[in-house]
């Protein structure tokens, strides 16, 4: 039997998601909201290209949680995106009542099911998914780390001059302006960039990261990043369908690591088909361990407001 994967919000980030996912082939993809219409018809016009993608596998859109029973896979999209002038915190409230409800509605029909969280403020929303769902730590994992490293190793791609693929890059921390872009273990055919570029400019090109979302705002004035989160999820429903067990930086839940306790932060993870199956611990320096903490700590303090 084909694997499965349900997608909650069919806004930008979760269409995309379903677009990508699909053309994969390598799992049914169900896409649900609770607007009448609006994933019937992006699920309909994702499986109308799938034959262009030598695509087998079913789309369906749906109004309905039952059609999501059984997944193997649940992301989260649901929720209100950022406008110019917000943060990512500015969402806290809001969609925290989003994320209860249809978790609450997703876990109860996929029991065995990875859950991925993509709602901002996303490490909050993923330490909130958690907590409604009941699930083992392991099983819960937030998209951020992924996509930061993303732009990351786009604007350091950008400075040398080189292709994105030959750049590695680690940003922990939670996912917003308090990130950690880590430029010891961002490397070029693993040279490390704090060999090639000068510090000044490598902090120029964390700020930018550290903006990357706000900057994309700002441009869109009607709306956020939708192709590059799409993307990232995708690459963490691959992992996790194909048990490819790929070394991600995703937001997990700490229980001493790090010395950090009971918090969702971007720490670097092996990821498979059980969701979470290693947390790696780096050895930090003073200065990044500094960053680090102050990170968690503004996590922490959000956490507190609707936890």
């Amino acid at each position: 039997m084909r694997k499965k994967v349900s997608i909650i919000g069919s806004g930008n980030v979760g269409a995309s998601t379903a677009q990508l996912a699909a053309y994969d082939g390598i799992a049914d993809v169900v896409l649900y909201d609770i607007i009448e219409g609006v994933p019937q018809g992006k699920a309909l016009d994702i499986a109308e290209a799938c034959p262009l993608y030598n695509s087998s596998v079913s789309v369906r859109g749906t109004n309905s949680f039952d059609d999501t029973a059984h997944s193997d896979v649940v992301v989260i999209t649901a929720g209100f995106a950022r406008k110019p002038g917000m943060n990512r915190d500015d969402l806290a409230v809001t969609n925290a009542e989003i994320v209860k409800g249809v978790v609450a509605e997703a876990v109860k029909r996929s029991p065995d099911a990875v859950l991925i969280v993509v709602t901002n403020p996303m490490d909050t929303m993923a330490q909130l998914a958690l907590k409604v769902s009941g699930f083992n730590a392991r099983k819960v994992v937030g998209m951020g780390g992924i996509l930061d490293s993303a732009r990351f190793r786009t604007f350091v791609a950008g400075e040398l001059g080189v292709s994105p693929s030959d750049v590695e890059a680690l940003v922990m921390g939670g996912h917003g302006d308090q990130m950690v872009p880590m430029p010891r273990f961002t490397t070029v055919k693993g040279i490390s960039i704090t060999k090639l570029i000068p510090e000044e400019k490598i902090n120029l090109l964390i700020d930018r990261t550290r903006q990357g979302g706000a900057e994309i705002v700002s441009l869109l004035k009607t709306g956020s990043a939708f192709y590059a989160p799409a993307a990232a999820v995708n690459q963490m429903i691959r992992t996790v369908i194909l048990d490819e067990k790929r070394v991600l930086p995703c937001s997990a839940y700490l229980e001493g690591q790090y010395g950090t306790h009971d918090v969702c932060i971007g720490v670097p993870v092996i990821l498979g088909s059980s969701g979470i199956g290693k947390i790696i611990e780096l050895e930090l320096e003073d200065r990044e361990r500094e960053y680090f903490d102050n990170s968690a700590a503004a996590v922490r303090a959000l956490g507190k407001r609707i936890l």
